[in-house]
């Protein structure tokens, strides 16, 4: 197991599992419950982690995490539901109005 990276609170720590998990890059999370004892732990012991079961993900795990903390890049384009024809903007993986997954070929 490889410590890939500590996130700044567990929402953040669960949404990049998720994308990692998505990715069916396997993780861990490690130092869930333990912002309760900040202050009798140092506070840089007490945030969540994510571990990669398998370290030959790592380079994959950063880059999708880097993708997820940069979003998309300027100027990219707009993408059109399949289902219901809402167009969307880039950043959005899910159309908002009838819930379909985007799909590459919405683009």
């Amino acid at each position: 197991m490889l410590k890939l990276v500590r996130a700044p609170n567990l929402l953040i720590a669960q949404h990049w599992m998720n994308i990692l998990a998505t990715a069916g890059v396997p993780c861990e999370l490690h130092n869930r419950y333990l912002s309760g004892a900040m202050g009798e732990i140092p506070a840089d012991q007490c945030a969540p982690e994510l571990w990669l079961v398998d370290e030959r993900d790592e380079k994959l795990a950063r880059r999708l995490l880097d993708e997820a903390v940069s979003g998309p890049p300027p100027g990219a384009p707009t993408w059109r539901c399949a289902r219901c024809g809402e167009v969307l903007e880039a950043q959005f993986t899910v159309c908002w109005n009838c819930g379909r997954d985007r799909d590459v070929r919405d683009e």
